[in-house]
């Protein structure tokens, strides 16, 4: 693919869909169901959260031996009981806070509960800084939510479930006075009122007698899981339903104070009577799919939404499975509806019981499986462009993998951002605007290359998209910000 590659014809067009793969990054875990990241580290470190009560750390590529924190002995596992949240305070880096949701050894009760990496082992929690915020009876065994999370507010957000058993029987996803069936909102530094965490005084009902003022939303039935889109702020709510419909919930950033409807409604549906019932003052889903079909379709997991460097034609795209067809899915949201679906269960290669999503510091997507155990990290297929972190004046190498061995490989980028330039020398259309070439390579006898050079000066604080292409096919696009 000789100079005609920088004859360069500019197009509009929407990016098109990036094919994704995924790679194995750690197995024979018991039982994962979440994956995060501290504030301030890089990517090149995550937290795999077990329900049977560990904290495991991948770090360089590697599953450590020893836990962060191991406190199996404090609660119960078994069905959907166990260790199922962990929350990094956002000033950790100076704190070392982090906080975990778990069901406790007694009587299946949720704990929301503090502890503090020790400081002289960034890999190790101290287990006896134990403080506990918050102790909410379980009346039943299953829907105990479990998601917490700090939002973009620094307050401390949590997902309850309804309580269980089936049905709701106790109404409590739609009682203002009870904490189960809803999302909460807490500030875990300024506590009052006698307890161990403080009302933040913008939650939506401090000062109302009927709603207690902990609650930042209502008439969820088992919330699993949730997501803060990291460039919004939207609330993403993956709500398990009943016998008939699973739902997406979609909460614009700051919009607390919805009802999203159970028992009431299931999914877009009547279900508490199943007739006619008052819809007045309810946020219907943003998305809602039926039980049954083929394959068989029963509970929805709550994913992510993508924001990673890797794949820049895939932001904003919301992840979700479902646990029981081994399905996922994608789609966007504009003006508060569901645009752009899409499956991606092929690429996923088979992966089953799909129980949690999460992400890095890079915000590349991660998904667990109850299914042989194991964490995967979501990657782009086919040709592949790796680009590490860029600053301006030092040397760097990017990396093309995936590629037709021995022939000519283009590497281009856009300081304009995602778009489309064509390359009619090559046949492709590039997915950035005003894409251009930031060099030429050869791939080896295995299909891959590396292109070196010198970050430029002028890039200095800059945010560029990088594509690959060989003839006929192009790669991922990444998107990275120049230090």
């Amino acid at each position: 693919m000789p100079t005609p590659l920088l004859t360069l014809g500019l197009l509009l067009a929407a990016p098109v869909q990036q094919p994704i793969d995924t790679e194995l990054v750690a197995s024979g875990l018991n039982s994962p169901v979440a994956v995060t990241f501290a504030p301030g580290d890089t990517a090149s470190r995550i937290f795999i959260v077990t329900q049977y009560g560990k904290i495991r750390i991948v770090k360089n590529g590697a599953l450590l031996p020893t836990a962060f924190l191991d406190i199996n002995s404090k609660l119960l596992f078994s069905g959907e009981r166990g260790l199922l949240g962990l929350a990094f305070h956002p000033n950790y880096a100076q704190n070392g806070y982090f906080y975990v949701n778990y069901t406790d050894n007694t009587g299946g009760d949720t704990i929301l509960e503090r502890y503090q990496v020790d400081p002289n082992n960034p890999d190790l929690a101290l287990l006896a800084s134990s403080f506990t915020l918050i102790e909410i009876d379980q009346p039943y065994s299953n829907h105990n939510g479990g998601w917490i999370s700090f939002g973009p507010d620094g307050y401390l957000y949590v997902g309850m479930g309804d309580g269980g058993s089936g049905g709701d029987p106790g109404n409590r996803a739609q009682n203002g006075q009870e904490l189960l069936g809803k999302i909460l909102r807490l500030d875990v530094d300024n506590p009052s009122g006698g307890n161990n965490y403080g009302i933040p005084p913008s939650n939506p009902f401090v000062g109302s007698p009927s709603v207690r003022e902990e609650i930042w939303a209502l008439g969820v039935r088992n919330p699993w899981r949730c997501d803060f889109d990291t460039l919004t702020g939207d609330l993403w709510i993956g709500d398990v339903g009943q016998d008939a419909w699973e739902e997406v919930d979609f909460e614009p950033a700051g919009q607390g104070g919805r009802n999203y409807g159970w028992r009431i409604m299931e999914g877009k549906h009547c279900y508490n009577p199943s007739t006619n019932c008052n819809q007045s003052g309810i946020t219907l889903p943003i998305y809602e799919y039926s039980h049954g079909g083929s394959p068989f379709r029963c509970s929805i997991t709550g994913g992510v939404v993508f924001r990673g460097r890797s794949m820049a034609t895939m932001h904003g795209r919301y992840f979700f499975s479902d646990y029981c067809s081994n399905q996922t899915w994608s789609f966007r949201q504009s003006a508060g509806s569901m645009v752009d679906f899409a499956e991606h269960t092929l690429d996923l290669n088979g992966l089953s019981s799909i129980v949690g999503m999460g992400e890095d510091a890079d915000g590349e997507m991660y998904i667990c499986t109850a299914g042989g155990s194991s964490v995967y990290r979501v990657v782009p297929a086919g040709l592949r462009l790796n680009v590490p972190h860029l600053t301006a004046g030092s040397a760097t190498t990017l990396t093309v993998s995936g590629a037709v061995p021995n022939a000519a490989c283009g590497v281009f980028y856009s300081k304009v951002g995602l778009g489309a330039t064509s390359i009619p020398a090559a046949g492709v259309v590039l997915d950035v605007a005003s894409g251009l070439l930031l060099g030429m390579t050869q791939t080896n006898g295995g299909g891959t290359a590396t292109l070196g050079g010198t970050v430029p000066a002028n890039l200095q604080n800059r945010t560029i998209w990088v594509q690959a292409i060989q003839l006929g096919t192009k790669s991922n696009v990444v998107v990275e910000t120049v230090e």
